[in-house]
């Protein structure tokens, strides 16, 4: 299989909600106008508490500094599994648990932080500028890699980039495990042809920035479940859209338009974190898609600036809910 390093250096921001008027110019510039931008990555996702950006470095030019964004200090690459010619991760396979483990787990065991995007065509693993000399070394044994450039992918060899950071040793690590909470929001994973999106121009500017949020959901971190959670995700990736939004929101936006890879599929979302999670800790992804893998069970994974978010089928929710349970259990008897 290969893996390519794509030609993108990423920012990661969150935008305070009640500071997203200060914002919204600039975001339906990179939404809906693209030919007035040069930026080539961008996702937009909404959780109760802020909107998570994520986006190139054209695109973070168009957000001006304000006490309502936080930005994450590191610059981040996204990296892409291809398998046969084609993303090993497509919407027919089985999302983040195809790349759980000869990517997510080796990174985790070298300590380097992931944050991930599910999207519907595929999944971007994205990881920190400063730890790519680690990954490269930790991952060429099972991949071919390359680095696109300008067009172009370059084979690349943990000889060729150095950064003054060698790969560790491999050992054990036991991350924190964290609370879930689980919504009872049925989830859709869909796309859009990039020339229809004017069509839904209207609903979607007012599901993304006017539409009233539930109160105080996900804030608790004791319970396992909660009735609804506002999340909706769009991203406009090199061309590609991907959206994730709920059957409340689904029903707003013109069923012809919207796409699935098979018909009336749904989702639910396990959310992780009962305190935002940061961005140094690793293994997080690791702990939630590795038993994932095991159990052959497909998942889309979404990180947040807050929390992480895994959406699996419906019909596995009730054996998710359970393996996360056992692995809590396991995890206090430890300590």
């Amino acid at each position: 299989m290969d893996l390519h390093i794509l030609d993108h250096r990423l920012r990661v921001t969150s935008i305070a909600k009640k500071g997203l008027v200060d914002f919204t110019h600039p975001l339906i510039k990179l939404i809906f106008l693209r030919n007035r931008t040069r930026c080539k990555f961008f996702s937009l996702t909404e959780t109760p508490e802020n909107y998570t950006v994520v986006l190139d470095e054209e695109g973070f030019k168009e957000l001006q500094p304000s006490e309502h964004l936080q930005v994450e200090s590191s610059i981040w690459l996204p990296l892409n599994v291809v398998s046969n010619g084609n993303t090993s991760c497509s919407s027919q396979a089985v999302g983040v648990t195809k790349i759980a483990k000869s990517v997510i787990a080796p990174l985790a065991e070298q300590h380097v932080s992931v944050f991930m995007l599910s999207t519907y065509q595929t999944d971007f693993i994205l990881v920190k500028e400063k730890d790519l000399s680690v990954v490269i070394s930790t991952l060429e044994e099972e991949f071919n890699i390359f680095k696109e450039e300008g067009g172009e992918s370059v084979p690349v060899h943990s000889q060729e980039v150095s950064n003054g950071l060698q790969k560790n040793g491999k050992e054990d690590i036991h991350p924190t495990v964290h609370p879930v909470l689980i919504p009872l929001n049925h989830f859709c994973v869909m796309s859009l042809d990039p020339d229809t999106l004017p069509a839904i121009a209207t609903t979607l500017i007012d599901v993304l920035f006017y539409s009233s949020s539930h109160k105080d959901e996900g804030q608790s971190s004791s319970s396992e479940s909660l009735d609804c959670i506002k999340f909706f995700s769009f991203s406009l990736i090199d061309g590609y859209i991907s959206l994730v939004m709920d059957t409340e929101a689904q029903r707003r936006f013109p069923a012809d338009l919207l796409f699935t890879s098979s018909s009336g599929e749904l989702w639910r979302m396990v959310r992780i974190g009962g305190q935002p999670l940061g961005f140094d800790e690793c293994g997080i992804v690791a702990q939630i898609s590795q038993p994932l893998a095991d159990s052959d069970i497909s998942a889309y994974y979404i990180s947040t600036f807050s929390f992480d978010h895994v959406l699996v089928p419906e019909e596995d929710i009730v054996s998710v809910t359970e393996m996360l349970r056992h692995q809590r259990k396991e995890a206090a008897a430890e300590f």
